[in-house]
């Protein structure tokens, strides 16, 4: 039986990541209170951060703004999280 969890993201109880999905007490963080498909939503977030911002994953100052937005997108806190100023997502129907 898979276990749940009472995600953050999507306000409702549902499976439960594997394992912690990053490292240190933000992973660890993350897995108690986000679902897999919450996960889901953060990568796709993720995607749109590292491509706005030009972030380099091997970076330590971008996986510092990296883990910043993580605790916004997740947690609320601090002042980062959101989309970037301006975005609008591409519209798939055209």
């Amino acid at each position: 039986m898979n276990q749940t969890v009472h995600c953050v993201v999507l306000k409702q109880d549902a499976e439960a990541l594997d394992s912690p999905p990053y490292p240190g007490e933000l992973g660890q963080r993350v897995f108690e209170n986000v679902s897999k498909g919450g996960w889901v939503q953060w990568l796709e977030r993720l995607t749109t951060i590292i491509n706005e911002n030009g972030l380099n994953t091997s970076d330590p100052k971008s996986l510092e703004l990296i883990e910043k937005h993580m605790e916004g997108f997740f947690f609320g806190e601090g002042d980062y999280g959101h989309l970037p100023a301006g975005f609008h997502a591409a519209d798939a129907s055209k």
